[in-house]
């Protein structure tokens, strides 16, 4: 096992002026399951490569322990990786998929056969060691990949969107198996994906990129409950969180006839470093209620609703500031709206976020 540190690392590719991951820092514990997510192009895979050695570092430096690791080969770095599309042998079973990196080490035969077996144990292949890839499923070559990054006994496991040749149901299956497997093992691991909720189930911390650089580093849970910016709190949470800019008075923010009340604190932040009069408010959709037309809700006209089941989505749009802006509420199935009603929607007292108008950070 093992700690990792990014230390300003940053990768420009050739041909580009910004670089695809910006003076990234970042320590990981050791033992500790850390995911890296963010949209498309973020940055997150190039920084499990820089950390695997397929990418070069261009500033910076990377350290497995203290030991640093920036420009030594990836057979040197003592890792595994495990790859979208599994990268499997289609020639070899998966016995011998799953024993051929040990037999490239020269490993002797009773300890490659020990490693292999108790890896399938883990794993639930033992029935599978004889088969070839092509007779396999998709969840099945997945946790081969695994096997085979297991076997080799690595300070650190790296897994580039692993999840995502599955189906929804394999997906989730397949993600408890991974976390399960990674708190038994305790082997320190970077998990790269795009899937914010798959982000929020199973990592220790997750940190969040967005155009090459670190966002915000924490625990799910704070940084669902404190998101520190305007794209963090759009991003993490599904539905995404209800983020709008708009006019700020004394008493609050100001959504049509409806005002969102803030403390004296964050008034004054938002007014500061050039707000113009103006402040960046968010509200998941299960920290408002359907209130009625007496109660000071903002109106919304009701375009969507999804039946959940336990409870409902409800889709709309509102009037603000002359413009139509849309609006997100989960709500109690029993009380769910018709498509074409208004109804009335108000935010929990305390429960709202609130953000600079400009730099977007959290006040």
């Amino acid at each position: 096992m093992a700690t990792v540190t990014y230390s300003k690392a940053t990768r420009i590719y050739p041909g580009t002026e910004r670089p695809a991951v910006d003076h990234l820092d970042l320590e990981i514990g050791d033992g500790e399951f850390l995911v890296l997510v963010g949209p498309s192009g973020c940055g997150k895979s190039t920084s499990l490569r820089m950390l695997a050695g397929l990418e070069d570092v261009d500033e910076g430096s990377i350290h497995i322990d203290s030991r640093d690791v920036t420009h030594l080969p990836p057979k040197a770095r003592d890792i595994a990786m495990v790859f979208q599309n599994y990268a499997l042998y289609p020639h070899m079973t998966v016995y011998e998929n799953m024993a051929f990196a040990l037999k490239l080490r020269k490993t002797p035969k009773s300890e490659i056969d020990r490693r292999v077996k108790e890896a399938a144990a883990l794993l639930q292949l033992e029935e599978y060691l004889s088969r070839k890839p092509k007779a396999l499923s998709g969840g099945q070559r997945q946790r081969v990949a695994m096997g085979r990054a297991i076997v080799r006994e690595p300070q650190v496991f790296l897994m580039d969107e692993p999840l995502s040749n599955l189906d929804a149901k394999l997906r989730v299956q397949t993600r408890t198996q991974i976390a399960t497997l990674q708190a038994k093992l305790g082997i320190t691991t970077v998990y790269v994906t795009h899937d914010q909720i798959e982000a929020m189930t199973m990592g220790h911390r997750v940190a969040v990129l967005l155009d090459g650089v670190l966002q915000q580093v924490d625990t799910p849970r704070a940084l669902y409950d404190s998101p520190g910016n305007v794209f963090v709190a759009g991003f993490i949470g599904s539905p995404a969180m209800n983020i709008k800019t708009v006019p700020l008075t004394e008493q609050g923010a100001v959504f049509a006839q409806m005002i969102v009340p803030l403390s004296r604190e964050q008034v004054a932040a938002a007014q500061a470093n050039g707000g113009n009069g103006k402040i960046t408010v968010g509200f998941r959709p299960e920290d408002c209620d359907l209130v009625s037309p007496t109660e000071g809700g903002l109106p919304v006209v009701v375009e969507l609703v999804e039946d959940l089941g336990s409870d409902a989505n409800v889709y709309g749009h509102a009037a603000l500031d002359g413009g139509s802006e849309r609006f997100v509420v989960r709500t109690d199935r029993r009380h769910m709206p018709n498509m074409g009603d208004t109804v009335f929607v108000k935010p929990r007292t305390g429960q709202n976020h609130a953000f600079h108008a400009v730099t977007g950070q959290r006040l």
